[in-house]
């Protein structure tokens, strides 16, 4: 049945394998793709003298099991024929030695019905046009593979049904720039020579081979000098890949291998890495990926993106082209950001308010921080917290705040400008939407449907195969009843995770309170004099895990809700996997930052009247230098220990551990037996099968998305966050290359000409990041505080008695009972201690209440985020309106080659009609030569053969003579 089936008989062909793992054992056809499965043979017992196992193998379409049936759940006629022709076979020849009705094991039947699954699929492959080479089954159990070649016919006919763009004859030249912008370029390709990877390039840069989608019809136009190579490897695999998509069985109603694969008839599918994962020998693409990108020895070199996109297809080269350019980008801000940095450094020493409260002589005695076991204590205590405060609230960081909105702007038009090039050259111009097949759950979901609806519990195959066709066509569809469980459960459950993610940083806040009302019981009194500091950086690590573990329990709960929701096509279920992984890991991320950032000391209330938690835990209050140091240790501990322990150590720890687990299982659940047919190398397929498959992109944007909005949503608090994630991109693009070159299977060709959904939410988070950081300014820093006192209450125009002015007065005779300090060292001389807000003294009739500089600094707070906000929406707007999204010399050759195109049509019909011109007029000559030599034989046979008497002699005489 199968073409080039290798008989386990054929002892043979069972060491004549391909040399190099990619080819039939002919060494002639290419392996374009491979099926992979687990089997596992039937031991039954048989009366002695029986035939072999493999005699019986014959026949075990019909083996009956308990119930009467065939090892199917429901026989369908062609099973039912053979299971007649098998019983009447068993009364015919009841003395046939060996044969018997055996009882199947329900294990048996499942396996007997996959089986006979694989038989009609690989048949109904044949059918398509497809080359198949199986490997005998020698042992008990095992995994075995199916080897998919696509011969010329099939390849010619699938790339015109899938409109793929071939090169043609036709070259033209690229129009270059000319001026200053090619002098420029010039010398920036000489100094960045040595930074270019040594790949094989195009011999002539400045021409461009012209594309036009296959057509068997115009063969003529394409360069066709090899049949074999004129497909890459990257097209076959995807040709094959959507043959095996759209290809089905009758049995339990598959339409294409992602059914299969679901019900565990195949294990999985894939195609072939050019080359053995040894890469001693690199002239394969493989192999110059590993060498030139895929090592860390490379870091300081470019990306080959020309060569990722021929290997891996358009959608991983735009995934790399993307991360790239933004890890290029993060090189200017992470220098503006060191510079600002050390602007706080060198200014430190000239910042007058944290002189002020390091000055000892300014004895500014503060209110006890907690009730009862806190003493009195000094302003300039907290010397060390008001002076690194400075290193990130100082003027420069409002300049790095437009600074960095400005960025992201400019970096998504840079994007859009790179992307529109890379599709020009990678023929992706015009790209149509490919009607996407449906997803196995969607066609289940609906078949099941149908089958309620209908009130029928088994159908013919004819109808079932229709049913199925009416789905891929799309004439029936889930209606929005149909969903409506699904959006009701994604509703709840991600109102319940996001409500999660809040109470872990409400739980994280509680440790706090308590922890810093437990140490500040302690008599011990360097633990009560470091109890911020220990509090701070425990609950920051405690944070930081919770953040890693909601993480990973969100990633798998934003799956389970999308399959629930049932969407019809792979594209859509991405999307929607996409914005629901985003939504719940933002908030997971960045939860406990807004806390600190907008929430941390606002409802603490004052002395004498503060807010409690649980009834005698007071809210926790801001450091006497303000949120913002805090702010920032939040938010570098957070980014760093997600970069170092998620992006890294779980991006290299888990697949290995993934991989090895899957090998032990493997070697557990096999026999070990003998397997005359394994060659004593593994072949490329075997090695292939270990790796890990490909589970899409979405970890990698995602991972690279949210560490875009640490670099730009927070940037005033933390100035060197494009620090650390340059540094961390610089790793991880040699990280992703070595998975995908290495340690995964090779993903499908898929062509995109955009990444899709991310854009929409890197411009989101853009937009958003202005907003944030003009209330971070605003109201976590003391950025306006300063201003307004140095232009309207400062009596001379400086910073001096800027902290007085900040500081409120308090009676402590007002205190609560039982909350003064005990064995207070300052009880016999505080009257009143001093806190930091904007309220009236004690004196005043209004007391306590906010002061009029309260309401004057919250309005210039306000006035600051709408004037921050409206100019760095305006200068974004203005920066996009300045980049065109096409660069013009894109423009203009796009227009070139539509012109170029017309022309070479024009020319080569123009051709091909003076050709049949040519062979019109030759055979109208020939005719006419043929009709004169005819009439010239005819005369001069009559005369020839004419007796002298004028009569004709008799042909037999005739021949007799000759």
């Amino acid at each position: 049945i199968i073409n080039n089936y290798v008989e386990g008989t054929q002892t043979g062909e069972r060491d004549k394998v391909s040399p190099s793992g990619l080819y039939f054992r002919d060494s002639k056809r290419k392996v374009d793709y491979v099926l992979a499965y687990h089997y596992r043979k039937r031991l039954a017992c048989h009366v002695p003298g029986a035939a072999s196992l493999e005699m019986r193998h014959g026949f075990a379409s019909v083996a009956l099991v308990s119930n009467g049936g065939t090892g199917k759940g429901h026989a369908e006629p062609q099973q039912q024929q053979q299971q007649d022709d098998g019983q009447r076979a068993l009364q015919e020849w009841p003395g046939l030695p060996g044969l018997e009705v055996v009882e199947l094991s329900p294990l048996d039947t499942l396996e007997e019905e996959r089986r006979l699954q694989r038989e009609e699929y690989e048949r109904n492959l044949l059918e398509a046009g497809l080359e198949i080479e199986k490997d005998p089954e020698n042992k008990s159990q095992g995994v075995s593979f199916v080897r998919i070649h696509a011969p010329w016919q099939v390849l010619s006919r699938e790339a015109e049904l899938l409109k793929i763009k071939m090169p043609t004859k036709k070259m033209y030249e690229i129009t270059e720039e000319k001026g200053i912008l090619k002098t420029l370029n010039e010398i920036w390709c000489k100094l960045t020579e040595p930074l270019q990877p040594q790949v094989p390039q195009q011999e002539n840069t400045k021409m461009k081979t012209l594309s036009y989608p296959f057509s068997r019809e115009k063969i003529y136009l394409y360069n066709i000098k090899d049949k074999d190579t004129f497909f890459d490897n990257a097209t076959r695999s995807r040709i094959v890949r959507e043959i095996l998509k759209r290809t089905s069985t009758k049995a339990r109603n598959s339409m294409g291998i992602g059914t299969l694969i679901a019900n565990n008839v195949y294990d999985a599918a894939y195609p072939l890495h050019d080359v053995c994962m040894h890469y001693e020998k690199i002239q394969s693409s493989a192999g110059l990926l590993y060498q030139e990108w895929a090592r860390y020895g490379v870091f300081y070199k470019f990306q080959p993106i020309d060569l990722i996109r021929k290997y891996f297809g358009e959608k991983i080269g735009l995934y790399f082209a993307w991360l790239g350019l933004y890890t290029e980008f993060l090189i200017p801000s992470s220098v503006v950001g060191i510079i600002v940095f050390l602007y706080g450094c060198i200014t430190i020493e000239s910042d007058i308010p944290s002189k002020e409260m390091c000055d000892q002589r300014n004895a500014f005695t503060m209110c006890p921080l907690c009730d009862k076991f806190c003493d009195y204590w000094n302003l300039s205590s907290a010397c060390a917290t008001a002076r690194a405060s400075h290193l990130f609230d100082n003027p420069a960081t409002v300049f790095f705040s437009i600074f960095m909105a400005l960025w992201a702007t400019t970096f998504l038009e840079q994007w859009k400008r790179l992307q529109m090039r890379l599709s020009y050259f990678w023929d992706l111009t015009g790209l149509e939407e490919e009607e996407e097949h449906p997803r196995p759950e969607y066609e289940t979901k609906l078949l099941q449907k149908k089958l309620k609806n209908k009130n029928i519990t088994t159908e013919s195959s004819n109808e079932v195969r229709c049913s199925l066709l009416f789905i891929y066509a799309g004439f029936e569809k889930l209606t929005w009843s149909d969903r409506m469980p699904g959006y009701a459960a994604n509703f709840g459950l991600i109102l319940f995770m996001i409500m999660l993610a809040f109470s872990a940083v409400f739980g994280v806040i509680v440790y706090r309170i308590t922890t810093a009302a437990a140490l500040s019981f302690r008599t011990n009194e360097t633990t009560r004099s470091n109890v911020r500091v220990t509090v701070t950086a425990t609950a920051v690590i405690i944070n930081l895990v919770v953040v890693l573990i909601l993480d990973e329990i969100y990633g798998a709960v934003a799956k389970w809700l999308t399959e629930i929701e049932i969407p019809k096509t792979e594209k859509t279920f991405e999307e929607r996997l996409i914005l629901k992984a985003f939504l719940l890991k933002f908030v997971n991320s960045y939860a406990s930052i807004f806390y600190v950032a907008f929430f941390k000391g606002r409802f603490v209330g004052h002395p004498g009247h503060y807010v409690y938690v649980f009834e005698g835990y007071r809210m926790e209050e801001c450091a006497p230098g303000g949120c913002l140091m805090e702010l920032c240790i939040q938010l570098s501990i957070i980014m760093l220990g997600k970069q170092l322990i998620q992006n890294n150590l779980f991006e290299i720890g888990i697949p290995k551990l993934k991989k090895l687990f899957r090998k032990l299982k493997d070697e557990r659940t096999e026999v070990k037996e003998m397997d005359t047919n394994q060659s004593k190398d593994p072949q490329q397929w075997d090695l292939d099968y270990i790796l890990e498959p490909f589970t899409g992109l979405t970890p990698e944007y995602m991972e690279m998305i949210i560490q875009f909005g640490f670099v730009t949503l927070f940037v005033a608090s933390f100035p060197l966050a494009p620090v650390f994630a340059l540094l961390n991109n610089i790793i991880e693009v040699r990280l992703d290359a070595k998975k995908f070159v290495t340690e995964l299977r090779r993903p499908d060709t898929v062509r995109e000409k955009d990444i899709g959904i991310w854009y929409n939410i890197l411009s989101g988070i853009g937009k958003l990041s202005v907003i944030i950081n003009a209330f971070v300014i605003a109201v976590t820093s003391d950025f306006i505080p300063r201003l307004m006192y140095q232009y309207a209450y400062s009596q001379n125009g400086t910073m001096h008695g800027f902290i007085n002015h900040t500081l409120s007065y308090f009676n402590v005779s007002q205190l609560k009972a039982g909350t003064q300090p005990e064995n207070s060292l300052f009880a016999q001389e505080v009257s009143f201690c001093r806190f930091k807000d904007y309220r009236e003294p004690p004196w005043s009739p209004h007391q306590y209440e906010f002061s009029k500089q309260y309401w004057a600094i919250l309005s210039a707070r306000l006035a600051f985020v709408i004037l921050f906000q409206n100019l760095v929406m305006f200068l974004s707007v203005l920066v996009d309106w300045m980049i065109p999204d096409i660069p013009k010399d894109i423009s203009e050759q796009i227009k070139k080659e539509k012109t170029v195109l017309v022309d070479f049509f024009l020319k080569e019909e123009h051709e091909k009609l003076k050709l049949i011109e040519s062979f019109i007029a030759r055979d109208k000559r020939k005719r006419r030569s043929g009709t004169k030599s005819r009439r010239t034989r005819a005369a001069s046979f009559s005369q020839c053969h004419r007796s002298p008497k004028g009569s004709f002699t008799s042909f037999s005489s005739q021949h007799t003579v000759v």
